[in-house]
């Protein structure tokens, strides 16, 4: 074996956890077994010199491990998080701040139109942005039967995970130039469904959709759009979700035997974000630990 490589089935923890159940929104700093956003891990290459983000839910889970990624290639950072999230939020900027970039944090519950002015705030506290990752989703306790999917749980999920997208945009897009890029998030889920959630899986279908819809339109602005589908990843939205059984035997049915760890994320969306990808777009690339995508 080169003693240069790694077995991707080794060395990050498996089940079973420890994992107290959480209400939601899950806290990453009430998670006893932390997930590995990267802090010690990521090294960045420059590859995002100069470059403003803005990541919705960045405070945690996938979008920390994406802003420490982008921070450490050399990005100003915008993260739009809850406002119960303040404590995983500022832990975040302070990662941000110590790879020697700007950290913006921008309140507020994306379910409300409204708060879609996130973008004039990361514009104005960055100069700009040229990176818009819609990363932020609800996802409600897993149910047992159809019916107890009421109304209100449905209008938030589709309020929070596809909705602020079509509002983000819409704001984003005075401000994006030629050479900039969207990366949406959707989930295996799109492909894959899990009926206790099914509302959460729904939306991300949507996302797909919208993603290839949308980068038809806006290559013809310079503007690139692609998405990443995760598949298990342990971060606090696993710790909202579902019972102790369930998270803390999350991911054993996978190939890997455990699940992802959000700095395993962080790559596919540098790859987007960065010139690495500028012949590519509507693109959905899925990061799933060998679950097959369609």
């Amino acid at each position: 074996m080169n003693p240069t490589t790694r077995d991707p089935r080794d060395g990050e923890p498996k089940p079973p956890f420890r994992e107290k159940e959480q209400r939601a929104p899950g806290l990453q700093s009430a998670m006893r077994q932390k997930p590995d956003c990267g802090e010690e891990s990521y090294a960045g290459l420059g590859r995002m010199k100069g470059r403003r983000a803005l990541i919705t839910g960045g405070d945690s889970g996938i979008g920390r491990a994406v802003a420490i990624a982008f921070a450490r290639e050399g990005a100003d950072v915008a993260i739009a998080h809850l406002a119960e999230e303040e404590k995983d939020a500022q832990e975040t900027a302070e990662l941000i701040r110590a790879a020697g970039r700007k950290a913006h944090l921008v309140p507020g519950d994306l379910a409300d139109p409204k708060t879609c002015a996130t973008v004039e705030s990361a514009v104005k506290h960055l100069g700009g942005i040229d990176v818009l990752v819609n990363n932020a989703a609800f996802q409600g306790k897993a149910v047992e039967h159809f019916e107890e999917l009421d109304e209100a749980r449905l209008r938030r999920t589709f309020d929070v995970n596809i909705l602020a997208m079509f509002h983000l945009v819409r704001a984003a897009l005075p401000h994006l130039g030629e050479g900039a890029c969207i990366i949406n998030v959707a989930s295996i889920q799109a492909y894959d469904p899990s009926h206790p959630i099914l509302d959460y899986a729904t939306t991300k279908g949507a996302i797909v959709t919208f993603t290839k819809g949308l980068s038809q339109e806006l290559l013809e602005r310079g503007i690139r759009v692609n998405c990443v589908a995760p598949g298990p990843v342990w971060t606090p939205l696993i710790a909202q979700s579902f019972d102790e059984e369930k998270i803390n035997s999350f991911g054993k049915d996978s190939l890997y035997k455990r699940p992802a760890q959000p700095v395993e994320l962080a790559p596919a969306f540098v790859f987007f974000a960065s010139d690495e990808s500028r012949y590519v777009t509507g693109e959905i690339l899925g990061v799933t630990g060998g679950r097959i995508m369609p």
